[in-house]
């Protein structure tokens, strides 16, 4: 019985990639400005082979990985989650989501109004954190929602849990939903609701992502189809607009998504268990803490210590990332054009470099050859390479 853990740690870039400079992104590397701290303490992850990978001069290498290492180059046009994760499942996306430097157009915003029977405030660029301290008390005094976007392709609506429910929030992200389609079709529509008073608003883990439908047929479609359980931990599904999942668990943090992975490992299943860890990317990276970032990567470490013995014989693990976040990166809070590592490890898998690979897409095509399946997408599996002698 094949079962893959594909455990994806949300913004982990490990450098530059040759294109930054036309993304704003020159200079930037995660995994260097994480390691900088001097508060990460990753053992098993250095022992897996993180410090080998191809451009990591910022951590050791181990003089006998454990696992198969690769840096991965993304050939999509854009640096954002959605774009990430379907590459990484097979679909390359040739042109770039929309995104709106100078807030929504007022066509846009006058019928969401309409639809929501709520004004807007805001409607710019904006920080999640400094939004909510901005705008928060004219949101709880007059039940206005908080509308905002980033570099990213992305239309997020914040509001108070006193104010405005789950349920309305979540139907108003429904609705703005709607709305995004043909030239306004931004890859993510994002519930951000938040609790708190004046001064100490923080936002709560009952986040929502709306996700437009992959373009084309991913990985998470082929298994399904071929009868295989694909079981998405975190905001895999909502990635992928809920196509291709057979089985949702849905987490509110790093720990929650571990406690899934640690429960999935006691159970029989033939397919794919594909988690998104958000922390890295929502809590630190985003938020410029490096410190932070740091100690998650950490803990997600001292995870790694209770699961990798908890892997059966015909397991394979994959562990990548979708982008970067350099919490060390001034320029902006935004993502990071970077490349990304992959660490692969199974019985059968032998621990060698697999050096630069011109595509996520690759990996999406590994794990479908490892369970027998046709799917191929837009990569070449690299199965072989790390099975046979290399």
């Amino acid at each position: 019985m094949k079962r893959v853990f594909w455990i994806l740690l949300d913004s982990l870039g490990i450098g530059e990639m040759p294109d930054a400079a036309a993304y704003g992104d020159a200079g930037a590397n995660t995994l260097r400005s994480v390691a900088a701290t001097g508060v990460l303490n990753v053992p098993y992850l250095l022992r897996l082979g993180l410090g080998n990978i191809d451009g990591v001069s910022c951590l050791p290498a181990a003089e006998k990985p454990l696992a198969a290492h690769a840096r991965i180059a993304e050939r999509s046009r854009g640096k954002d989650t959605t774009v990430g994760h379907w590459e990484l499942c097979g679909v390359i996306s040739e042109h770039p989501f929309p995104t709106y430097e100078n807030g929504f157009p007022a066509e846009i915003i006058e019928e969401f109004s309409k639809r929501t029977g709520r004004r807007v405030l805001c409607n710019l660029p904006y920080s999640g954190t400094e939004v909510i301290r901005d705008f928060g008390d004219r949101h709880v005094e007059t039940g206005d929602l908080i509308v905002y976007t980033s570099a990213d392709s992305v239309f997020q609506i914040a509001a108070h849990e006193a104010v405005v429910p789950l349920d309305e929030l979540y139907r108003c992200c429904e609705i703005a939903r709607e709305l995004l389609r043909g030239p306004y079709s931004v890859a993510r529509v994002i519930a951000r609701p938040f609790v708190g008073e004046n001064g100490s608003y923080t936002r709560t883990g009952n986040r929502r992502d709306l996700s437009l439908e992959p373009s084309g047929e991913t990985l998470l479609d082929a298994i399904s189809a071929a009868g295989l359980s694909m079981i998405s931990v975190g905001k895999i599904s909502d990635i992928f607009a809920g196509r291709g999942v057979t089985e949702a668990i849905k987490t509110h943090d790093n720990r929650e998504g571990m406690e899934a992975l640690l429960s999935l490992t006691e159970r029989d299943f033939c397919g794919l268990a594909f988690a998104n860890l958000v922390d890295f990317d929502a809590k630190y990276g985003h938020r410029r803490d490096a410190k932070g970032y740091a100690q998650a990567l950490s803990d997600f470490d001292a995870f790694l210590g209770d699961f990798l013995p908890r892997l059966r014989t015909e397991d394979l693990l994959i562990i990548t990332a979708d982008h970067g976040c350099d919490p060390g990166f001034l320029k902006s809070t935004d993502h990071t054009r970077e490349y990304i590592p992959m660490l692969a490890l199974s019985d059968s898998v032998l621990p060698c470099s697999l050096g630069t690979r011109e595509g996520f897409a690759d990996v999406g095509a590994t794990v479908a050859d490892y369970l027998g399946i046709p799917f191929r997408g837009a990569g070449s599996s690299f199965l072989e390479d790390m099975t046979d002698e290399c």
